[in-house]
């Protein structure tokens, strides 16, 4: 917990690119974002995860609803959800639907402020180790979840969510050892570095705001 009383509450939700599946808890992309933004001067407490390896849009939705305590007002909301909706075969259409409840749930939480809300992209496991070996077409992958990407930006920016794209650098340097945790798969402590590094000056923009 941040040690100033007056310290700006965060609720980081998503699945285990946010949970940060195969590092440990202070190498998660939400963590390493609350550091650095202390660094800057923001007093924000380490964020309050709800977030599991796997989950869909609708399976976080459930876990929200049933979150013990239940969630409240938070000064700062993140999200980053759909890779497997899109791993699960599942339609664009659904994911938007489904990803737009759950951003009119986040700013909800975020005290009914569009403005202290950050949106991440999903990105591309195309790219990984463990695409290859499962036999799936890379250019398939990529192309669905730029799809599914464009329907999230298109929701955020209709309500005024701010929306980073961490897919490009996920792209470019996905597939290199140093950025893969063991599996193969997920995102290692460096590559989560690339992804808060991106979203802190977005982020300090909403916070910087009254």
């Amino acid at each position: 917990m941040a040690t100033d009383p007056n310290a700006l509450t965060y609720l980081a939700l998503g699945d285990s690119y946010t949970i940060g599946e195969g590092v440990a808890p202070g190498e998660r992309w939400p963590v390493r974002l609350t550091l650095a933004l202390r660094e800057l001067g923001v007093s924000l407490e380490f964020p309050r995860t709800i977030a599991t390896t796997g989950w869909t849009t609708d399976e976080l939705m459930t876990a929200m609803d049933l979150a013990q305590p239940p969630l409240g007002e938070y000064d700062f909301v993140s999200l980053l959800i759909g890779v497997n909706n899109q791993y699960r075969n599942r339609s664009c259409a659904d994911y938007a639907g489904e990803f737009g409840d759950l951003l009119a749930r986040a700013v909800r939480h975020a005290r009914g402020r569009a403005d202290r809300v950050l949106v991440l992209s999903i990105p591309d496991w195309g790219v990984t180790p463990f695409a290859a070996q499962q036999g799936r077409d890379r250019a398939q992958i990529a192309r669905e979840l730029d799809e599914y990407n464009a329907c999230a930006r298109e929701v955020c920016e209709a309500r005024g969510v701010a929306f980073v794209d961490i897919t490009a650098i996920n792209r470019q340097r996905g597939g290199e050892a140093a950025m893969l945790a063991a599996d193969g798969l997920h995102p290692s402590a460096a590559m989560y570095a690339e992804w808060a590094a991106l979203a802190l000056p977005v982020a300090r923009g909403l916070l910087a705001r009254p």
